[in-house]
């Protein structure tokens, strides 16, 4: 697998694939998955999955000097037939969707008080989004959500993060058999929170995943989406936007496990940064494991770098083991506005600074136009806007 490299203005990468028969998921981390935080060294910064992230500004999470001692206001809103529960950790539902891969992710598991499971019955098609608000109120909170979608269950999850705090957390989505899901995250916090999450889906067979995760606020964010299938047929695609401003941090890594034969996966993460030492992180991570014939997969990451001082790290990673697939591909570029488009629209009569504004807007309308909740994305784009402010 080739070197990451953090990618200058204007330059184009596609990733290395490597076809590894010996290779496993655990092959990139410093440790096999667990839900033990003993069994996870103390990251350093030289480890794979640490190596572009600022252990400082973690507050703790990575080593253990982080307690629960914050407050986190949360409210679920959810359409007649979904029940909401407390549970133990020793509910068999909860970690069913996935381990922990990292030290935060196990720490947080190993932290929380109680689980939170929300059921969507089989067969129920929801007309309504579940509305999920978490409200940081202060000090290190860690959490663990489950959402239950059962056999032929369609939900839209709207799941937002605002306020202030240090945050860690799991979030499971089990999509049964035949259910189709899709989950809308969206990190608005305040710029001196720290949000580090994994996102664990498991596919039923015949099931379809739609994640959109959408980051702007935030001193550093650390998202973890990892997507497998528990049958055949499964669908995932993941869609992420990303507003990187003066200091922030983002990351966000991905797995897709394709392990069951004739399932199919889609990833599009776009993003944009502005100011000095903006710096945004997209590790791609895609694995054809020998039993998963028939596979359809495609990755791409693209970055619009809007002033100087930006940083990006964007590594598409391709990892083969069998040679029976429908077609499988990944790639990356970064780079600054278009000046032949910026001309097009400035020779017809639009003022400099709006048609930067639109570029921006064009730039994000492919993943804009598909989260399919009005009022998120009157947000956002009100949102852009607003960042864009800064810069144009």
């Amino acid at each position: 697998m080739a070197e990451a490299q953090s990618i200058p203005v204007g330059s184009t990468t596609a990733g290395a694939i490597a076809v590894a028969a010996e290779s496993t998921v655990a092959t990139r981390m410093s440790a096999p998955p667990s839900f033990d935080v003993a069994d996870f060294p103390v990251p350093h910064g030289r480890e794979e999955e640490w190596r572009f992230t600022p252990l400082a500004r973690l507050r703790g999470l990575h080593d253990g000097t982080a307690v629960a001692n914050g407050t986190m206001k949360a409210q679920i809103d959810a359409p007649e037939g979904v029940t909401i529960e407390s549970v133990d950790r020793e509910d068999a539902r909860v970690g069913k969707a996935g381990t922990p891969v990292d030290r935060v992710a196990a720490q947080a598991f190993s932290s929380f008080a109680k689980a939170t499971v929300v059921t969507v019955p089989k067969e129920q098609v929801l007309t309504e989004p579940v509305r999920v608000s978490l409200h940081g109120e202060g000090g290190t909170t860690f959490g663990h959500t489950v959402f239950d979608v059962q056999a032929f269950a369609e939900a839209i999850i709207v799941i937002d993060h605002t306020g202030d705090g240090v945050r860690a957390a799991n979030v499971d989505f089990l999509v049964g058999d035949g259910a189709k899901l899709t989950v809308v995250s969206v990190q608005d916090w305040d710029d001196t929170a720290v949000h580090c999450s994994q996102h664990n889906a498991l596919i039923g067979r015949d099931a379809s995943f739609k994640s959109i995760v959408i980051t702007f606020g935030g001193d550093l964010v650390r998202l973890h989406p990892r997507v497998n299938y528990a049958g055949p047929g499964g669908e995932a695609e993941l869609l992420g936007l990303y507003f990187t401003d003066k200091g922030q941090h983002q990351e966000h890594r991905l797995l897709v496990d394709h392990v069951a034969p004739h399932c199919k996966s889609h990833v599009v993460y776009k993003g944009a940064l502005q100011g000095q030492d903006a710096h945004a992180v997209w590790i791609g991570d895609v694995l054809i494991e020998k039993t998963a014939e028939g596979t359809d997969t495609y990755e791409m990451n693209r970055n619009l770098v809007l002033t100087d001082g930006a940083r990006v790290d964007s590594v598409p990673n391709l990892e083969i083991e069998t040679g029976e697939i429908v077609g499988a591909g990944h790639a990356s570029a970064t780079g600054r506005f278009d000046d032949e488009q910026l001309f097009y629209l400035q020779s017809r009569g639009i003022p400099a600074d709006e048609a930067r504004r639109l570029v921006v807007r064009g730039f994000f309308a492919e993943l804009v136009q598909q989260i399919g909740v009005d009022d998120i994305e009157a947000r956002l784009l009100a949102k852009i806007d607003l960042e864009l402010q800064a810069s144009v």
